[in-house]
C-alpha cells in the first residue's frame, strides 16, 4: 500500500509553509507531510523516535550523518532528521543552534510503517510478540505490561486510555491466562472476557491494544509536554497544527488550545485581576476533518481531526 499523508493539502495550507521559514515536524513517520513542508520552500527539523522511519527517510531524502555525540542526526541542505521524542524540542533545537521555529506539526498515533509490519506488535491483523515500542531502544513493552503489571493497574490502562467498557474482565482474563506472549494469545484472552453481543460492531481487541501502545509510549502525557515545547518555541505568528485520531488525543489538544487562548481564571462577571495574557489564538474554530473523496482513497484518515493555533504577536496579546 502506497503512503497517502492524512489531511494533507490542509495541513501545508494551514501550516502557512513557503520559503525561509523553519517547520518541526514532530512525527516524520515515512515522511509525507514532511515532503510537503519541503515543496513549498520550507527548511524542515523531523523528530521520530523510530529508527525504522529514520534510515527510510535517510535514504528517501538522501540524508547525511552528521556528528554529534548527543543526538543521532542526519541532514541535507532543507532537511534535518532527529533520533528523538518530539518533547525534546527545546533541546533538540538549542544542539541545532536554534532557539525558534515557524511553524510545529504533530501527527499522533501509530504510524502506517509500524502498524504494518507484523513483526513491531502494534496489529491485531498479525500475530506477532507483544511489543508495541515506537522507540525500540526503551525496555517497556506490551509484554512486560501484560506479563507483570497487577490486574488493577492493567484495569486502569484499558479503561481510562481505551474507554473499553469491558475492562475490569479483560484484566481479570488476563491475569488468569499469564504467560500471554503473542498478539493472537492476547486476542484469544480479550474475546473470552468479552459477551458475544460485544464483538458485532468492530475487532473486540482494539480498545484493549489501543490502550496498550498508548500505555506503553506514554503517549498523552507526552501530548501534554509537547504541546508546551510547541507553543515555547514558536514565533509569534507561528502556527502549531495537530492531527488526532482518537478523541482522548483530540480533548487534550483541544482543551490546551482553548486554556492558552482564554487562561484568565477570573470569573466572569468581575472584572480581571489575574492578569493573564493568551498565548495561541485558534485558527481551527472547528477541526478539519477529511473530505468524502479523502475517506474514500484513504481509509486510515477516518477519524482524523486537524486542530491548528497561532502564536500570538505581543500586540495580540495585550503586553
Amino acid at each position: 500500500m502506497s503512503h497517502v499523508p492524512v489531511l494533507f493539502n490542509e495541513t501545508i495550507d494551514l501550516l502557512k509553509a513557503s520559503r525561509d521559514k523553519i517547520i518541526v515536524d514532530g512525527t516524520l513517520g515515512r515522511g509525507g507531510h514532511t515532503k510537503g513542508f519541503l515543496q513549498k520552500g520550507a527548511k524542515v527539523i523531523a523528530f521520530d523516535q523510530d529508527l525504522e522511519a529514520i534510515n527510510e527517510a535517510v535514504d528517501n531524502f538522501q540524508l547525511e550523518k552528521t556528528l554529534c555525540k548527543e543526538l543521532k542526526i542526519y541532514q541535507n541542505e532543507d532537511l534535518t532528521v532527529v533520533h528523538a521524542n518530539f518533547t525534546e524540542m527545546t533541546r533538540v533545537l538549542n544542539i541545532l543552534g536554534l532557539k525558534m521555529v515557524d511553524g510545529v506539526f504533530l501527527d499522533l498515533g501509530v504510524s502506517s510503517p509500524q502498524f504494518d509490519n507484523p513483526k513491531r506488535g502494534f496489529s491485531y491483523r498479525f500475530d506477532a510478540k507483544l511489543d508495541m515500542r515506537m522507540d525500540q531502544t526503551q525496555t517497556l513493552s506490551a509484554w512486560d505490561i501484560i506479563n507483570s503489571f497487577d490486574q488493577k493497574d492493567i484495569f486502569r490502562i484499558i479503561k481510562e486510555y481505551g474507554e473499553e467498557q469491558y475492562a475490569r474482565n479483560i484484566a481479570r482474563e488476563i491475569v488468569k491466562a499469564r504467560p500471554i506472549n503473542t498478539t493472537f494469545e492476547l486476542i484469544e484472552v480479550i474475546r473470552k472476557a468479552m459477551p458475544l453481543k460485544s464483538k458485532q460492531d468492530q475487532h473486540p481487541a482494539k480498545r484493549t491494544f489501543q490502550a496498550l501502545r498508548i500505555a506503553v509510549n506514554d503517549e498523552l502525557n507526552a501530548l501534554k509536554k509537547g504541546l508546551i515545547e510547541s507553543t515555547e518555541v514558536l514565533n509569534p505568528g507561528g502556527r502549531i497544527g495537530v492531527i488526532a485520531f482518537h478523541s482522548l488525543e483530540d480533548r487534550i489538544v483541544k482543551e490546551f488550545f482553548r486554556e492558552q487562548a482564554n487562561p484568565c481564571t477570573c470569573p466572569k462577571n468581575l472584572p480581571c485581576i489575574c492578569h493573564k495574557n493568551p498565548t495561541l489564538k485558534i485558527i481551527t474554530k472547528r477541526p478539519v476533518t477529511p473530505s468524502g473523496e479523502e475517506l474514500e482513497a484513504n481509509r486510515r484518515s477516518h477519524s482524523s481531526k486537524l486542530r491548528v493555533a497561532e502564536k500570538i504577536t505581543i500586540e495580540e496579546g495585550g503586553k
